[in-house]
């Protein structure tokens, strides 16, 4: 039978009722199934859970479906860019699961695989694996994930084949595999749709066999496909805080090494890489290889996680999938992460993605960066608006990871954490003029002294 519908509607017919649990591929507005969330849209159907890495945005992506309400629950990574979004789960209209995002690739993962949970370090000790079971490896102690199915699964691809065959393009490939083979019924939408027997079948990166329905997609928007430069960046871009911190934190870097940026601050560092070094970004969206970037090009963090700003691969780059990506940030492959932080401990704790009854973002890839990279450094203003340490024996903001941070870089100094807790104060900035004393009284615990020449 064939597999060819000709349009998103025609492919949805008969799979579509109240209360399905459905599956889209996608990574910020990257790569996702724009035909048939509107198609799905249409229909009319409610009460939809939705699983997928975000939410996309409130004009766009799975955001359409909020605006409708035809939505009870979402299982996501990463929701930040969607006031809607935001809006409806605040006023306890939306039921909201929050997944690491490496876990959700590998729940994906799992569930199209036959493999009911695994075991994973990511998450533990947080409010999102709070009643879950735990077992001790190695000394470590690892959380219980179950693996995640759904009814029907929507992806989009560059090129298929009448087979089902699918070929991802750079970094649309993201979530979409995993989500291809989770679904006990898979639509797949894709740009171009040729004939059996014309892709190089070393070339399929989803095989037919996981692909029940397939369309050729129209009307493309790929809002992803611009870039910012000079000039169109917000003020925040010109902060002197912000280049202080990325400057300070390039210095982290090392010849040679394989480098995590998080959104926000930490993303600007890419803009001061050593001229001469060799340093090679990953991103969890699945590209090893970004950058550096010009120094004309303004990096806006939050438009690349929006999917509305593009990012640039180097000679020598890789494109995998978000499965993969994360393999290589837990599997400890990754040499320094660089992450923006709400609250530290002199443990090395760190609360980053969650401001209770303010703002709900998600985790997306921190969780998975603070429990598998080989060292965490975090970026942040020593102090709140109102003048509170940020800096603090016990965060009072929901964990990232417990015990993770190496090196804390604030607007005013840095401080090395010790292993096994406590911090030293190592560097003021240049040209600064905060003395130890007020870095004593702006700081939520004591700390030793070690200020190193300049």
């Amino acid at each position: 039978m064939s597999k060819v519908f000709p349009n998103a509607k025609a492919a949805l017919d008969g799979l579509l009722h109240d209360n399905l649990t459905i599956a889209a591929g996608g990574f910020g507005l990257c790569g996702i199934p724009e035909n048939l969330i509107a198609a799905l849209r249409d229909s009319g159907v409610k009460g939809l859970t939705i699983v997928g890495n975000n939410a996309g945005v409130d004009d766009f992506g799975m955001g359409l479906l909020l605006t409708t309400r035809q939505v009870k629950k979402v299982m996501a990574s990463y929701v930040g860019e969607n006031k809607e979004f935001e809006r409806q789960v605040l006023g306890g209209e939306l039921e909201l699961e929050l997944i690491p995002q490496g876990t959700l690739a590998e729940r994906l993962r799992a569930g199209g695989a036959g493999i009911p949970g695994f075991y994973t370090r990511t998450g533990f000790g947080t409010k999102l694996t709070e009643g879950k079971e735990t077992k001790i490896f190695d000394g470590t102690e690892y959380v219980l994930e179950p693996g995640i199915t759904a009814e029907v699964s929507l992806v989009k691809a560059w090129k298929g084949d009448k087979s089902g065959n699918l070929i991802f393009r750079k970094t649309s490939r993201n979530f979409n595999p995993m989500i291809a083979s989770c679904g006990k019924v898979c639509v797949a939408e894709v740009e171009q749709l040729v004939e059996v027997g014309e892709l190089d079948p070393d070339q399929i990166h989803t095989a037919g066999i996981y692909v029940d329905r397939i369309i050729q997609g129209e009307r493309y928007e790929k809002r992803i496909e611009f870039r910012t430069v000079q000039g169109t960046a917000t003020s925040k871009k010109e902060n002197p805080v912000r280049e202080l911190l990325a400057k300070r934190a390039a210095l982290e870097l090392r010849d040679g090494y394989y480098v995590n940026l998080g959104i926000g601050i930490p993303t600007l560092v890419a803009n001061y890489i050593p001229k001469g070094m060799n340093v090679t970004l990953q991103s969890e969206n699945g590209l090893l290889g970004i950058g550096p970037f010009p120094t004309e090009d303004t990096v806006d963090a939050d438009l690349i996680n929006a999917g509305k700003q593009t990012i640039t691969a180097v000679p020598g780059s890789a494109y995998f999938s978000s499965a993969n990506s994360f393999a290589m940030i837990r599997g400890g492959h990754i040499d320094l992460a660089i992450l923006g932080a709400f609250e530290v401990t002199d443990n090395g704790d760190i609360a980053n993605w969650m401001i209770p009854g303010k703002m709900i973002k998600g985790p997306g890839g921190a969780m998975d960066l603070v429990a598998g990279v080989k060292r965490v450094v975090a970026v942040m203003e020593h102090t709140s608006k109102d003048g509170r340490p940020k800096i603090l024996k016990e965060c009072t903001l929901p964990i990232t990871g417990l015990g993770v941070v190496n090196l804390i870089i604030t607007d005013l100094c840095v401080f090395e954490v010790k292993p096994g807790g406590g911090l030293v104060l190592t560097e003021l900035h240049p040209g600064g003029s905060v003395t130890v004393d007020q870095i004593r009284a702006k700081t939520g615990v004591p700390f030793e002294v070690a200020l190193k020449a300049n």
